[in-house]
């Protein structure tokens, strides 16, 4: 092993390192980048499957027109040679053999394009579900990641040095409101009361009012 390649080992060696010291510190944003770089390489794909269908399409243009032109030459040797016309006839059919034999390059060329991009559909398909089953599992790992986050941080509270303090500072909660609740209720029924003496005082004889105030 020479020196640049044991210079080259150790700077891998520390950078996995470094990886795998993030990971352990902040696994989810470590994930995160993962599929961010999955993304990439999906998309990467995605743009040579456009491109090998776009390169299908100039396949089978140029395989119509030799096969049409090499159908037109064909007829126009036929003729050549009923009528008579031997140098036409040999042009005619030297241009038929060459553009023939372009259809049957561009034919098995355009079947090999063509499994090409069958091939290329079928990893893309498949590494967009890959992605879409990490999408899936990275929510799992957060839900995960949540419940020991929240389990971790209860048994901090339940194992620190005063853990009553903890506690109490739930009963003064829950008595507070309580308190605001009895509070609540009783202005609203002395509302309601109020309110509906005062409809009912309304509602009497000018008379049964002067009474009642008098006595």
């Amino acid at each position: 092993m020479n020196l640049f390649t044991r210079i080259k080992n150790s700077i891998s060696a520390d950078f996995h390192e470094v990886l795998d010291k993030k990971e352990q510190k902040n696994p989810i944003s470590m994930l995160n980048q993962y599929l961010r770089d999955c993304e990439k390489e999906v998309e990467k794909v995605r743009n040579l499957v456009e491109r090998q269908k776009l390169l299908k399409e100039e396949f089978v243009r140029e395989h119509y027109q030799a096969a049409d032109l090499a159908k037109k030459r064909k007829y126009q040797a036929d003729i050549a040679s009923k009528a008579g016309e031997s140098e036409l006839y040999e042009f005619a059919n030297r241009e038929y053999l060459q553009y023939e034999e372009r259809e049957n390059q561009l034919t098995l060329s355009l079947e090999k394009v063509t499994q090409d991009l069958t091939t290329l559909e079928q990893k893309y398909e498949s590494m967009k579900h890959k992605l879409k089953d990490m999408y899936i599992k990275r929510m799992e790992l957060m839900g995960r990641e949540n419940v020991a986050r929240a389990n971790h941080r209860m048994n901090q509270v339940l194992e620190s040095n005063n853990p009553e303090q903890s506690f109490n500072k739930f009963n003064e909660m829950e008595s507070y409101l309580e308190r605001l609740e009895h509070q609540v209720d009783t202005s609203y029924h002395r509302s309601t009361i109020d309110a509906r003496i005062a409809k009912l005082e309304k509602e009497l004889p000018v008379e049964e009012k002067t009474h009642s105030h008098t006595s």
